[in-house]
């Protein structure tokens, strides 16, 4: 059985200049980031001045929480539900970003799904590996269970690094004997550590900002700890077949695009429901974007959508009474 796989076709001309500024700015600096230890440092920098340049809307309720030791954030929308919930991984590569530079668009994620989103703000490079990563986000989920949200009422949810978090900590949580939650949402998500498919993909030269040949340089710096990478840690090869449905947003012609094919592959395979969306010659996590690129709010809506689905509870139906005529006996 193949994937769902449904095109969304057209790039606007606005998609179309933001990915030419990206691939003049942001990819030179990627290409030249140093990734050791000291050189991963500055990137806190990014999180902390993001607020300039993705402000939270002023309608969105921002409220700072520990959880379990975690710092994170519940980020509400007007109206937002009080009995489910999206729990938020952001992605940032494992050594940048976090709640700030995501605030925003995770706001419109509430608003869309009206849900609360709890956003984490996992430890990441230098200071903590792949595996303290994997284990902060399996924290969050059983805090949000015992804050008493049902996890069938839980979507969980990441892009780029923070999709990797969505699949393995939801597949680490399952086998710590947690229940599943209701769905999974995952953008543009790393799900493979290895770079073989990444490389030869024709995408590794198309994408605007990603540069495909530092993906094995990141595993090094991620699994140093652990020895050899091994195929166990990349959650597309773990065991799949208990996880609940799954919606995935890619680019057409971004780096990860070979990641998201193959992860909604086994997927499938493995019996669950899943969702790829591919959109056209958008940009890596074109969502965050969405004040400039008209297709990231789209995309947002449709994220929203996918929650409610798997989390609004149903009424029963009323029965309906008979609308015949009594016959009167002869």
């Amino acid at each position: 059985m193949d994937p769902l796989v449904e095109s969304r076709p057209g790039t606007t001309v606005r998609s179309r200049l933001t990915a030419r500024g990206l691939r003049m700015t942001v990819g030179p600096l990627l290409s030249r980031w140093p990734l050791t230890r000291h050189g991963l440092r500055p990137a806190v920098a990014i999180d902390l001045a993001a607020p300039l340049a993705l402000p939270t809307p002023r309608w969105a309720d921002v409220e700072p929480v520990e959880a379990d030791g975690l710092r994170a954030e519940w980020v509400r929308g007007p109206h937002a539900a009080s009995d489910r919930a999206v729990l938020y991984f952001h992605g940032g590569g494992f050594f940048s970003c976090g709640l700030r530079t995501h605030r925003r668009m995770i706001a419109r994620i509430a608003a869309a799904s009206g849900a609360p989103v709890l956003s984490v703000a996992y430890r990441q490079l230098p200071e903590a590996p792949l595996a303290v990563s994997v284990e902060d986000a399996v924290t969050a989920y059983a805090w949000l269970l015992g804050q008493g949200y049902p996890a069938d009422r839980i979507v969980v949810a990441g892009d780029s690094a923070g999709g990797f978090l969505t699949f393995a900590a939801t597949l680490r949580a399952m086998a710590d004997g947690l229940p599943r939650p209701a769905a999974l949402v995952a953008l543009a998500p790393l799900t493979d550590l290895d770079d073989t498919a990444k490389l030869e993909h024709a995408n590794a030269r198309l994408d605007a900002y990603l540069p495909a040949r530092r993906v094995r340089r990141l595993a090094s710096l991620l699994t140093e700890d652990a020895g050899p990478l091994d195929p166990a840690m990349s959650p597309v090869n773990g065991e799949l077949g208990g996880l609940p449905p799954t919606l995935i947003q890619v680019s057409s012609s971004e780096m990860l695009f070979p990641d998201s094919e193959l992860m909604a592959g086994r997927l499938t395979a493995a019996g669950v429901p899943c969702r790829l969306q591919v959109w056209e010659n958008q940009v890596h996590v074109f969502q965050v974007f969405a004040d400039l690129v008209p297709e990231g709010l789209a995309a947002l809506h449709e994220v929203g959508a996918f929650v409610r689905e798997h989390t609004e509870r149903r009424a029963e139906p009323r029965a309906t009474p008979s609308r015949g005529r009594a016959r009167s006996a002869a």
